[in-house]
């Protein structure tokens, strides 16, 4: 999407800093995903504008994020995903291109649908094999470091909204590409959106009643599994196809 029609839209928007952002990292929580076309974003900020502030950082409010996923050899994290496993982790190197910031990271979502997070500071995105990232993932993995290997990539621009008494933030990721590192495989969404509401309980929200009245539902998807299917042939995604279609017909595809 255009970032001139971005910025336009964010351009009433109070703003809030990365160091205010700190007490609302909601590292444990409970996570509501949506998926729009980009079509949609314009009214979606223009709706949510009286009741959030958007996350600024060194002037700019749309931010680009870089990942690499990691994953066994046989992609055993992927697979749980895919066959249903309330219980799951992912463990993803995230470079925050704005601030320069680079985190290894465990999410870990259990059988009552709540998402816990742990990260650790990387010096650069390759350095999951320190001393330091072995020890935190042997602390918080599920699997071994030694089994993990680079098995998908992804950058974006994201959008970060918290709501004036910040006990909620809300994320809006557009410009979606996906890259597969062994075979090379590329994939670019423009046209996708993916919302996701980040509370520390069930609880009401503006941004809910918004999106419901644009007739925005809720549909999980995740970014991992979605580069995955994009970029590797041959997968196994039978469970994942109704979604696919379902992302394909929102983007006019």
């Amino acid at each position: 999407m255009d970032r001139e029609i971005i910025e336009r839209g964010l351009a009433d928007y109070s703003s809030i800093t990365l160091a205010e952002m700190d007490g609302v990292r909601l590292m444990n929580r409970m996570d509501t995903k949506y998926t729009t076309s980009s079509a949609m974003l314009p009214e979606i900020l223009k709706c949510l504008k009286a009741d959030y502030l958007v996350q600024e950082i060194s002037g700019s409010r749309l931010n680009t994020y870089r990942t690499v996923y990691l994953d066994t050899h046989d992609r055993a994290m992927y697979l749980d995903h895919h066959n249903g496993r309330n219980t799951r982790e992912k463990i993803r190197i995230r470079t925050y291109a704005d601030s320069k910031a680079v985190f290894l990271e465990v999410k870990y979502k259990n059988n009552r649908g709540q998402t816990k997070k742990k990260r650790v500071e990387l010096p650069e995105p390759g350095a999951y094999g320190l001393q330091e990232a072995e020890a935190f993932l042997g602390k918080h993995a599920a699997h071994p470091s030694d089994t993990l290997v680079p098995q998908s990539e992804n950058s974006f621009h994201r959008i970060t909204l918290v709501n004036s008494k910040k006990t909620e933030r809300l994320t809006i990721d557009m410009n979606l590409a996906f890259r597969n590192p062994a075979n090379g495989v590329e994939k670019r969404l423009d046209d996708l959106v993916i919302i996701e509401l980040k509370q520390s309980g069930n609880m009401s929200s503006h941004a809910k009643n918004v999106l419901s009245d644009l007739r925005i539902r809720p549909m999980g998807i995740s970014k991992y599994c979605l580069g995955t299917i994009l970029t590797v042939p041959d997968i196994k995604k039978n469970r994942f196809i109704e979604k696919l279609m379902q992302l394909n017909k929102l983007i006019g595809k």
